[in-house]
């Protein structure tokens, strides 16, 4: 199988010192990856010398202690006023700034959370549009919903968060919000056809939810339910739940991947014609640029005619095969058909 080349394989490629040549000519360069090498071969055009990455701004270091709701009350204190801390919070910041301006939430609706510790988060406050947001309205809490610090209320909508954090423990980041195609999608109860964009595919694996009230206990386990094999979920009567396994943007950016799919789809529908959806071997391709990726979804392993059968496809769907047809057309031949019936009523004509 070709090697699948990330954005993260070619900045650790030219790091080490090695070269842009040395990548096989088979290999699967993702869309990321072929930016990123697009952005090294200009910045070396420019300034006549060799490809080079360079070097990341750095972050403020994680506490080497991991914590949890049972640290001393002084350490979690500590934490929660840290660098470290303070860039996550602005990063949540950022993040309900770009939902607000795409009008992904509306009033104060929207949240979002990043694990910090064993079992506790950090995670937006309620009551506080996600457009205006603070790092000072950050609350920390544990896995059950206490708050343990902050001057806000923590959102009343955590225990989600928080249950999809417990059954998924890849989950470091989650974001809820409802942009308005995805959520017309979840107001139909239905997931999004497949098979047609390869963003879509590779970055979304959608499940739906039934609805339960926000905020309820329900909820929350109806949509941690799905976490195993989907990472945005359909919130059934409400909007999108997403998650990663890197960061809250890498979430975030599933929210205007799938906003613009169900656009997209939406508008292909009007246009009178029918739509094109990739084959099962290109499909395949897709689903294995994605496992690379570390992310989930359901039809790993499925044979390459299950993928596309169908908007409403679930692991265990079988194949068909198709019928014979009888000969028709220049490729028959009427004399051997006369001659095959002739036979055939003759032995029904014995056997009377």
């Amino acid at each position: 199988m070709s090697k699948v080349i990330t954005a993260r394989d070619v900045e650790e490629l030219i790091r080490s010192g090695g070269s842009l040549s040395s990548i096989p000519n088979d290999a699967i360069i993702t869309p990321s990856a072929r930016d990123t090498i697009r952005e090294l071969e200009n910045k070396a055009a420019s300034t006549g010398g060799p490809v080079a990455a360079s070097a990341p701004a750095a972050k403020p270091a994680a506490p080497g202690r991991p914590l949890n709701s049972k640290s001393p009350k002084a350490e979690l204190e500590a934490f929660f006023d840290s660098a470290y801390a303070q860039d996550l919070k602005e990063q949540i910041c950022q993040m309900g700034q770009r939902l607000w301006t795409r009008a992904y939430v509306d009033g104060n609706g929207g949240n979002m959370a990043i694990r910090v510790g064993e079992d506790i988060a950090i995670c937006t406050p309620t009551l506080v549009s996600k457009g205006s947001l603070k790092p000072e309205d950050m609350c920390l809490v544990d896995f059950e919903g206490n708050q343990l610090l902050g001057t806000r209320k923590r959102t009343s909508e955590i225990l989600m968060h928080l249950q999809m954090m417990k059954r998924q423990p890849k989950a470091v980041a989650t974001c809820h919000c409802h942009p308005p195609y995805a959520t017309a999608f979840a107001v139909a109860g239905i997931a999004p056809p497949t098979c047609m964009l390869p963003e879509y595919e590779v970055f979304c694996a959608v499940g739906v939810a039934p609805y339960r009230t926000p905020g309820s206990p329900e909820m929350g386990k109806l949509v941690a339910d799905l976490t195993d094999q989907y990472n945005t979920i359909l919130m059934a009567n409400h909007g999108v739940v997403t998650w990663s396994h890197n960061n809250l943007e890498e979430a975030y950016w599933r929210m205007e991947i799938i906003e613009a799919y169900c656009r997209t789809i939406v508008v292909a529908g009007q246009l009178g014609k029918p739509i094109n959806t990739f084959t099962g071997p290109q499909m395949k391709e897709l689903l294995n640029i994605k496992q690379s990726l570390g992310f989930v979804d359901p039809r790993y392993g499925m044979k390459e005619c299950e993928l596309c059968d169908s908007g409403d496809w679930r692991p265990g769907v079988s194949c068909a095969v198709p019928a014979p047809q009888a000969a028709t057309g220049p490729g028959a031949d009427p004399e051997a058909e006369k001659l095959v019936q002739a036979i055939t009523d003759q032995i029904l004509a014995q056997g009377r």
